[in-house]
């Protein structure tokens, strides 16, 4: 009997052993969850947060908007840089920038009265009530946006950014240039991007 219990108990150990062996190894085996998209806009975020310097005051979490890619793809890319994560989610851009309507953009514009998209960085600041609701402030922080708070560039929800439109149309409907976003999809940005963080704008092409 005392031997078989040795016999049992040491059986036990063993797997126990083997268990413990094998899981580092099951461990190091795995592959990054990132895709080489992910890393490029998580490179992006850390490179514009740095350059964005002390004009922002919340360096944790950044989004990137890729309008080098069609509007009925994924293309606004919130980058956590502390966490290295990366998730990405629908966002219109302005009429100006797409007068034939086809869900590219084809130029930026920082002209007052142009209803087109931006390219550059961005901070974010309060949330107000406008006319889609609560939206997110923005100001330009580069010659080619400086313009944001006078033609009120902000980030804001519009039901001509649900995936549903896209169903319909086969893209996204156009912002007056603002970064609009699904409602379903906008309480990411209310919580994760506003309060001095940065939205960096370019037609980058990432995927």
């Amino acid at each position: 009997m005392v031997n078989g219990l040795n016999r049992r108990n040491i059986l036990k150990g063993a797997i126990a052993a083997g268990a413990t062996l094998a899981l580092p190894m099951r461990t190091f085996a795995q592959a990054s969850p990132l895709t080489p998209r992910d890393r490029a806009v998580l490179d992006v975020a850390k490179r514009e947060i740095e350059r964005a310097g002390s004009a922002i005051w919340r360096k944790d979490v950044a989004a990137i908007a890729d309008y080098g890619v069609h509007s009925a793809l994924p293309r606004f890319h919130f980058a956590n840089v502390e966490a290295g994560t990366v998730r990405s989610f629908l966002v219109a851009h302005g009429t100006g920038s797409d007068p034939e309507h086809d869900g590219w953009l084809n130029e930026f514009s920082n002209t007052p009265g142009s209803n087109a998209t931006s390219r550059g960085s961005y901070v974010t600041y309060e949330w107000y009530r406008g006319k889609y609701g609560t939206s997110i402030r923005l100001g330009g922080l580069d010659p080619e946006n400086s313009n944001a708070l006078p033609r009120a560039i902000v980030a804001h929800s519009a039901d001509y950014a649900r995936a549903s439109h896209i169903s319909q149309f086969g893209r996204l409907g156009r912002s007056n240039g603002c970064f609009a976003m699904s409602p379903d999809d906008f309480n990411e940005a209310l919580w994760h991007l506003s309060g001095g963080r940065l939205i960096y704008s370019d037609r980058l092409g990432l995927g």
